[in-house]
């Protein structure tokens, strides 16, 4: 599946690790090793995120197309 959400992907210094996250997708994140898995697994996530809210019946929010806007 291919979602077109926004994702923020930063070093962790604490945590020694790549974390994604997913803005429009409240609690979406993920973890990894390097750039690439960072990326793969928030993309799992994803998924597992929008079938879980199926499943349940909730609002899964459309994706926005364009940058988010942080003040």
């Amino acid at each position: 599946m291919t979602n077109k959400y926004e994702i923020i992907i930063y070093w962790s210094e604490e945590d020694l690790a790549f974390i994604a996250e997913v803005p429009e997708l409240p609690g979406c994140s993920a973890h990894g090793d390097t750039y690439d898995s960072a990326l793969a697994n928030i993309q799992d996530a994803m998924n597992l995120w929008i079938k879980t809210a199926e499943e349940f019946g909730d609002l899964i929010p459309a994706p926005k197309g364009r940058r988010l806007a942080f003040a």
